[in-house]
């Protein structure tokens, strides 16, 4: 079976709208689709039933020209500024499509596990085994708290994903943390920082550190790309 490659650079809601949309169009398009994105602006997503006046500054965000977009999934808060984002959407048709949500984030996270490894040592990455409980605000930050089926780099979490199934598939929207974020603007538009910000350092894996070189973390994202869509089309193909 192909794997439909869709590229799109945007404004993070309109991002997430076609996100939807290209679910709702599954039936129709029949085949998995990777949609590999990169947002026109600095930008944050947050989860469908995320209260986000609670958990940012908008004010501080609009002075950073920092824009947000809810995603059609669940999860937490993620910044953009950091990462590498991706979604996959496979149809319920597709062999692998599975009706237990966790065997479906196994799938997926298998073959992000996979591209990483040219990076990260193979015996390194693993998958999360449990759900942690975490009642802070960190709870509602993707980076800041590891959840189930997260691929980890030794005890620190690398990737991460939120689901939306319906009846004829599913969406996964995943992050690839790539660079760490500036405590900075975290202390400026976080509402409870000093609660946030620690975790989002201690439970994440970061390839640069903050303030690297622009150009070698595009060139890095490429890299990384191409590696996920390689991967994505190997494993498309072997059904």
């Amino acid at each position: 079976m192909r794997i439909k490659i869709v590229k799109t650079i945007h404004a993070p809601q309109k991002i997430m709208d076609a996100d939807s949309a290209l679910l709702d169009q599954l039936s129709g398009i029949n085949m998995p689709v990777l949609h590999l994105y990169r947002f026109e602006c600095p930008s944050i997503t947050y989860g469908h039933f995320i209260p986000i006046e609670k958990m940012l500054n908008l004010e501080a965000l609009k002075e950073e020209k920092i824009a947000l977009g809810k995603r059609p999934t669940g999860g937490g808060v993620i910044f953009h500024l950091y990462d590498l984002p991706f979604s996959l959407l496979l149809p319920s048709t597709h062999p692998a499509f599975s009706n237990v949500t966790l065997e479906n984030y196994a799938f997926v996270n298998q073959i992000v596990k996979k591209s990483l490894t040219p990076f990260l040592s193979s015996d390194s990455l693993k998958f999360l085994p449990n759900d942690p409980a975490d009642p802070s605000p960190a709870g509602h930050f993707c980076m800041a708290k590891p959840t189930i089926y997260d691929v980890m780099h030794g005890d620190k979490k690398i990737a991460g994903a939120a689901q939306r199934k319906k009846k004829q598939g599913y969406l996964h929207q995943g992050s690839i943390a790539i660079q760490a974020p500036s405590i900075q603007l975290l202390n400026k538009v976080l509402l409870d920082s000093s609660l946030v910000a620690p975790k989002m350092a201690a439970y994440s894996h970061y390839f640069f550190e903050n303030g690297e070189d622009p150009q070698t973390i595009e060139r890095f994202k490429q890299i990384v790309e191409l590696q996920l869509i390689s991967c994505f089309e190997e494993e498309v193909a072997r059904y």
